[in-house]
């Protein structure tokens, strides 16, 4: 089976308007790409983590729909010209799309990952090296988390230099996929507890746990969790929330025990270490690609 695409090529303000008058007229799915791409002339345009984009499109834009048919794609645009949407089809192309197996093109993107040459996270869709001797099987469904991340890895990087963790009870704060939470419990954590407000991630972490045969608590509020404190708190999320949640990952940390945080940019890292000083001694612990870990002890 094949699907329809239409590209049409519009100038920065028409793109986003253009895009819901394709989805309204039966799209089924649009995305906007860079004219320019691979040209010299090709922009940047998506900021940083959390931070939305400087603008909605390029200056010069392809606008790619994708269509059940050829009839639907034409009826499209029948209806954008009889709306004023299109003054005419000039920009305007189609072809057709071969139909793919959009899940194994995905999986296909993330490979193993072998962290400080002990831990390999290896996705459920991949076979492990034979000299593997330490493994996550990992499948991240909807939830982050993957291993490929340079802010994973350095925390992964954390847990295999603090290893073993017999006797340690571990918190995973924004656990996504449960990769940091399975990757303490498999170097010998006691306990291991995972938070995060997606519903999805929980239902991640807790498959995963099963694949990889561990034991983990795992709630969507860290209210769910007994009130007791933790002997490593882990967070990797994004600048903003590590500000605000600081009290709260402080108090669930022993008093002497080790706090990791990261989704941190480089040029961040000054200012969360500041924001922490009153309730722990934080450092840069790891640096990748413009990222950093924060570890220390809390107070």
């Amino acid at each position: 089976m094949a699907w329809r695409e239409l590209t049409l090529a519009v100038a920065e303000a028409q793109a986003e308007a253009l895009s819901d008058a394709l989805l309204d007229a039966g799209a089924l799915s649009v995305a906007v790409e860079d004219r320019a791409a691979g040209t010299d002339a090709e922009q940047a345009l998506f900021g940083e983590p959390g931070l939305p984009a400087p603008r909605q499109a390029w200056h010069d834009s392809l606008v790619r729909a994708l269509f059940a048919d050829e009839a639907a794609a034409d009826a499209a645009l029948l209806a954008l010209l009889a709306d004023g949407v299109l003054a005419d089809l000039d920009g305007v192309s189609q072809q057709d799309v071969a139909e793919q197996d959009w899940v194994r093109l995905t999986q296909s993107q993330f490979q193993p990952v072998c962290i400080a040459q002990q831990l390999w996270i290896v996705p459920s869709w991949h076979e492990a090296p034979a000299d593997a001797a330490c493994v996550i099987r990992l499948d991240p469904g909807l939830a982050f988390g993957t291993g490929t991340h340079p802010t994973t890895q350095l925390c992964l990087e954390w847990l295999v230099r603090h290893a073993p963790l017999e006797g340690l009870d571990v918190l995973d704060y924004g656990c996504g996929s449960g990769i940091l939470a399975i990757g303490a419990a498999l170097l010998g954590a006691a306990a291991v507890d995972a938070v995060d407000i997606d519903p999805a991630a929980v239902d991640a972490a807790r498959d995963n746990a099963a694949r990889n045969g561990v034991a983990l608590r795992a709630c969507c509020h860290v209210d769910a969790l007994p009130a007791r404190q933790f002997d490593v708190v882990l967070a990797n999320i994004l600048a903003s929330p590590l500000r605000l949640l600081a009290p709260m990952l402080a108090a669930r940390c022993k008093p002497g025990g080790r706090l990791v945080l990261s989704g941190i940019l480089e040029r961040q890292a000054d200012e969360l270490i500041e924001v922490y000083a009153p309730f722990a001694a934080l450092a840069v612990d790891g640096v990748r690609d413009g990222w950093v870990c924060l570890a220390g002890s809390v107070r």
